[in-house]
């Protein structure tokens, strides 16, 4: 995507051969790139929340893992490389998917073919990235179309909640990615940001992208979705994912799980933009078995914004000695998913339909 008619991707390789990133903790105010140059960068990097988005953390931790080959070759750099990155976020799936295959792909290389061809691995993981993105809106489009047509010119309203674009991934984003194409194609949209509290991802970022973009659009509070679906004003929802289990059951921001108990409540379709690599075979009962990421109660006491002398500050809102909870997904069932929107086209969230579209990889994953 453009930011001011250039054209960027959220991770990269400099011609100097250094990974560079978007600092995302600084939208939508400042537009900060940094240089990420050891493990400990990168481990930081996703921690922190430099980078985020399934689809994102997993092409960071492939960088990751090239850059320290480049540094150490050997098999003690490779297995102790996996373990530091993997222990950085614990819900996303990607993380772990781009991290085995990486360690699949370069353990049977002697060491000094590993810094090489694990470049070479990172560079296609985040090529792919784009092209399943783009292939998920190319699906989500034709759905938006149809919607479209019965409105009979009226802008299609569409809910979106956290940031599932392109911020999230390499390119193009999940839930994004069907908004881009409809816009493009010069179909009427128009889409409610959720602000996701409390790390406002809505707000500060897919508001920062629907602006750069040109896409009208509201910032609603996180509150108001309900509000809106039951007077008619939401025509669809669509929502990315972190981990989606073998039974399509979808863990994704908190809040997601609300989201969807207002839209089946009012007959609102629910879309979830499901790359394949987000997909856990090994887990069916996502309440029960995916582990959710608890983060500090800072991020809900306290609020980043720009101050009116201009700088960046974190305000506090709450009394002083409140304590916070901050668990930073959720978990919502299978049957309150309308679709999930795949590269290979709209998949049934249920069993029988994840093994019938992806019945290769469920094989594979044994």
């Amino acid at each position: 995507m453009k930011i001011d008619g250039k054209p960027y991707r959220t991770i990269w390789r400099d011609d100097a051969g250094v990974v560079q990133v978007i600092d995302q903790r600084w939208l939508p105010h400042e537009l900060r790139i940094v240089p990420l140059r050891t493990r400990a960068d990168f481990a930081r990097a996703i921690a922190e929340m430099w980078v985020r988005g399934a689809p994102l953390i997993g092409a960071t931790a492939a960088w990751g893992m090239a850059v320290q080959m480049a540094d150490d070759p050997s098999d003690a750099a490779l297995n102790d490389t996996w373990e530091v990155l993997h222990a950085t976020r614990p819900t996303a799936i990607n993380l772990r998917w781009a991290l085995d295959r990486m360690r699949a792909a370069l353990a049977p290389l002697p060491p000094g073919e590993r810094a090489g061809a694990a470049a070479r691995l990172a560079e296609e993981i985040c090529d792919e990235d784009v092209e399943i993105n783009r292939r998920i809106g190319e699906h989500g489009l034709q759905i938006i179309r149809d919607i479209a047509a019965r409105k009979g010119g009226r802008p299609v309203n569409i809910l979106t909640h956290c940031n599932a674009g392109w911020l999230a991934t390499v390119d193009w984003g999940t839930a994004t990615s069907p908004m881009y194409h409809a816009y493009e194609e010069g179909i009427p949209i128009h889409v409610f940001v959720d602000e996701t509290r409390p790390r406002n991802q809505g707000a500060q970022l897919t508001a920062w992208e629907m602006h750069s973009h040109g896409i009208p659009h509201h910032l609603i509070v996180d509150n108001a979705g309900g509000h809106l679906m039951q007077h008619g004003e939401v025509d669809m929802v669509i929502v990315g994912t972190d981990r989606t289990t073998a039974r399509g059951d979808v863990c994704n921001k908190i809040g997601t799980y609300l989201k969807a108990l207002a839209a089946s409540a009012n007959g609102v379709p629910f879309y979830v933009a499901l790359p394949s690599p987000t997909i856990d075979w090994r887990v069916h009962d996502g309440v029960r078995e995916i582990p959710i990421e608890e983060r500090d109660g800072r991020e809900v006491t306290h609020v980043q914004g720009r101050a009116a002398d201009g700088s960046i500050a974190d305000v506090l809102i709450s009394p002083e000695g409140t304590p916070a909870r901050n668990p930073a997904f959720d978990v919502t069932p299978a049957e309150l998913v309308t679709g999930l929107l795949t590269e290979r086209g709209l998949c049934p969230a249920s069993e029988a339909g994840m093994a019938a579209m992806f019945g290769d990889l469920k094989a594979a994953a044994g």
